[in-house]
């Protein structure tokens, strides 16, 4: 691969994937894995490769994936035999024909089936009755909590029943140290997506329009305003994140992952638990999943499918070296075993009523309104922008992206008929 630096990025990625793709015996395997959850995956094709297969894995970690994949797409080679993607991609890739049913894999391999996984992170990869993913977890949103704050401020009773209202947050107004806050702004996007829930509240109408302007995302940004208008919340443009893990904060919307950086800070002791919401009865954490796929292609051999089909197994059975990413496992024999218990994030899967909390977003045009928000939440609930002026915006932003996209759609079939 070393001699491949100075070629252009389309054609180092044409060159190594057409030369990879000419080992009839290994799976290239693309993954979006760039963080540290990259190595617990190289670990576990490791595994499953030491078990000698006669198709062994080759675990590709790629940047801009969703953008390479297009790339190999449109040109019909180098398209990987196995990919993970996330579950907000599914819809689109089917409408657009890139994705191919999991039906064969999943007659190769019986326990490839919906009882043997959570149901969220199952239905996350059903278009129209059609199984197109197999999933490999539920990642989603958390709330952190300082155990030593907790005590110091007589608040340990907030998690009586596993969720923090924003009434019990507002409560310590006035009443912390200078320096200390009663949470911070990490994943805010994703906060506001569970109040969406919690509000009853939808990111799309029943013609699979975006609705981003709505009451239930005013009432959401107004609520969180609130806190930060309190001087409770860590101020903006600060690191709400490394904060906690210096003790200065009680509460932390971090993601599942994030127990793993928290577990290495010498002398924090923490614990996990619900998003804040509105209601103790009804709460939501906003979650995705990283799902299995097959991009169409078809250059991928049946004996390949048997060989893939084999890997998924393996998976199934010995995912439990992904929940040392942190991640929501969506094996229930991996969730249901004593080792998986001792992860903080089992906490989710540790009831019915907790797991049925987990909420992955499906909508075909959600990477533009998780764009949007990421964008604009901020600076809304900090009071950079006026709430109404911030959600016309976000719609309008929303609304030119889907603009762009079938554009671009349009453009690309073009192409291919020409051709």
């Amino acid at each position: 691969m070393k001699r491949l630096k100075g070629l252009s990025v389309l054609l180092g990625l044409s060159v190594m994937l057409v030369a990879c793709g000419n080992d009839e015996y290994t799976i290239e395997f693309w993954t979006p894995l760039t963080g540290d959850d990259g190595a617990n995956m190289d670990e576990l094709v490791k595994q499953y490769n030491d078990s000698d297969p006669e198709y062994k894995v080759n675990h590709v970690i790629t940047s801009d994936m969703y953008t390479k994949m297009y790339t190999v797409l449109n040109s019909g080679r180098g398209i990987p035999d196995l990919s993970i993607i996330h579950a907000d991609r599914v819809p689109n890739f089917v409408d657009q024909d890139l994705l191919e049913p999991m039906t064969e894999i999943m007659a190769l391999q019986p326990e490839l089936k919906e009882e043997n996984y959570l149901t969220e992170a199952w239905t996350s990869g059903d278009v129209d009755g059609t199984q197109y993913t197999i999933p490999l977890d539920i990642h989603g949103s958390a709330m952190y909590y300082n155990e030593d704050l907790l005590a110091k401020y007589g608040v340990e009773d907030f998690l009586d029943d596993d969720v923090v209202t924003f009434e019990e947050m507002l409560s310590l107004q006035g009443q912390l140290d200078e320096g200390d806050y009663v949470l911070n702004d990490s994943l805010l996007s994703w906060v506001i997506l569970a109040q969406i829930q919690n509000l009853g509240g939808e990111i799309e109408d029943e013609a699979g329009n975006p609705t981003v302007n709505t009451p239930e995302m005013k009432q959401s940004f107004e609520a969180i305003k609130e806190l930060s208008d309190a001087g409770i919340m860590t101020p903006y443009g600060e690191d709400g994140y490394l904060m906690f893990q210096s003790g200065n904060v009680l509460f932390s919307t971090d993601g599942t992952w994030s127990s793993i950086g928290h577990s290495q800070v010498e002398n924090l002791n923490y614990g996990v638990t619900n998003v804040y919401a509105f209601e103790p009865t009804t709460f939501h954490n906003r979650a995705s999943s990283h799902l299995f796929a097959l991009l169409d292609t078809d250059e991928r051999t049946d004996e390949k499918e048997v060989g893939i089909a084999a890997f998924l197994e393996f998976m199934r059975e010995h995912s439990i070296e992904w929940a040392e990413a942190g991640q929501i496992v969506a094996s229930v024999d991996v969730v249901e075993s004593p080792e998986y218990k001792e992860y903080p994030q089992s906490f989710f899967t540790s009831s019915e009523e907790q797991t049925d909390s987990l909420h992955i977003y499906t909508y075909r045009h959600y990477p533009y309104v998780a764009e949007a928000l990421d964008m604009y939440s901020a600076d809304i609930a900090h009071g950079e922008i006026d709430i109404d002026e911030g959600l016309a915006e976000m719609q309008r932003f929303v609304e030119d992206k889907i603009q762009e996209g079938a554009l671009d759609l349009e453009n690309v079939v073009e192409e291919d008929t020409e051709e």
